[in-house]
C-alpha cells in the first residue's frame, strides 16, 4: 500500500474517480483568491462603512479573520476534491494534540524572541492587532468572544486554508520547500508589519506538526494555544494594547 507524505497509509480512490492524491496549484490559487476577496470586505466594517464601536469592530475583525479563511478553504475543496482527508482533516491522537499544544507554547515564546530582535534591530513595530486589544478590553463578554474568535475560529480557518491547502499542496516539492514556502505565504498574507514575523514562526511550527502527524488538528492546537496569548495578556494586565 502506498503512503502519504507523513508516512501514513493512503486510502485508494473509489473506482472510477480521478481526484488527485493531494491539493495542487488550482486549490492554492482558488483558495487564496477567495479568501482575499472576502478580506476586501473588512474595511466596510470600519472607517469606510459602518463605523462600528471600537469593541464591536474588534470583535467583527476577530471573527472575520477566521471566516474568510473558511471561505477560501471551501472554495478550494469545491473545485475538484471532495474528500476533506486529502487536506489533512482527519482524526488524530490525543498524544499529537498534546504535542501540538506544547508546540503552541514554544511558538508563543519563540515569536516573542524573534519580534524583540526584529524591533530592536529595525525599530519596525507596526502592529495591526490594536482592534483585537480593544475588543478583549471591552468587558467580560467581549473578552470571552475575543478568546473564542482568536483561539478557536481563527486557528481552524487559517489552518484549514494555509496548512490544509497550501502546505499540503507544496509538500509535493519536499518537506523543506513545503513547510518553509507555505509559511512564507502565510506570513505575507498578514501584511508588512510585526504580525508577519509572528505568522512565519507559527506557520513553520504548525506546518511541521501537521506534516509529521498527518492531521490538521495538531496544527490547530499549535495555533489555538499561541493565539490564547493576546486575550490572556489583556486579562492579566488590564491593558488595551501591547504598549
Amino acid at each position: 500500500m502506498s503512503t502519504d507524505h507523513a508516512g501514513h497509509p493512503r486510502q485508494p480512490d473509489p473506482a472510477g474517480t480521478t481526484s488527485p492524491a493531494r491539493p495542487g496549484w488550482p486549490e492554492i490559487v482558488v483558495g487564496l483568491l477567495a479568501m482575499a476577496a472576502a478580506t476586501a470586505v473588512a474595511p466596510f466594517f470600519g472607517p469606510l462603512g459602518l463605523e462600528l464601536d471600537t469593541v464591536v469592530y474588534g470583535l467583527t475583525l476577530a471573527a472575520w479573520s477566521g471566516i474568510v479563511c473558511l471561505i477560501g478553504f471551501a472554495a478550494a475543496v469545491l473545485i475538484r476534491i471532495r474528500s476533506w482527508g486529502v487536506f489533512g482533516v482527519r482524526r488524530t491522537t490525543w498524544r499529537w494534540m498534546g504535542i501540538g499544544a506544547v508546540a503552541g507554547v514554544v511558538a508563543f515564546v519563540l515569536k516573542g524572541v524573534v519580534n524583540y530582535v526584529v524591533i530592536t534591530l529595525t525599530g519596525f513595530d507596526a502592529d495591526p492587532q490594536g482592534p483585537y486589544y480593544d475588543a478583549a478590553g471591552g468587558g467580560v463578554l467581549p473578552l470571552i468572544l475575543t478568546l473564542a474568535f482568536l483561539a478557536v475560529l481563527t486557528p481552524i480557518g487559517e489552518e484549514f486554508l494555509f496548512r490544509g491547502v497550501v502546505t499540503n499542496a507544496l509538500l509535493r516539492y519536499g518537506p523543506v520547500v513545503g513547510v518553509l514556502s507555505s509559511s512564507v505565504v502565510f506570513a505575507l498574507f498578514h501584511g508588512i508589519n510585526i504580525a508577519m514575523t509572528t505568522a512565519l514562526v507559527v506557520g513553520v511550527i504548525a506546518a511541521e506538526v501537521m506534516r509529521r502527524s498527518g492531521s490538521i488538528w495538531p496544527a490547530v492546537a499549535v495555533h489555538a494555544v499561541h493565539n490564547t496569548g493576546l486575550p490572556l495578556f489583556v486579562l492579566l494586565t488590564g491593558s488595551t494594547g501591547p504598549g
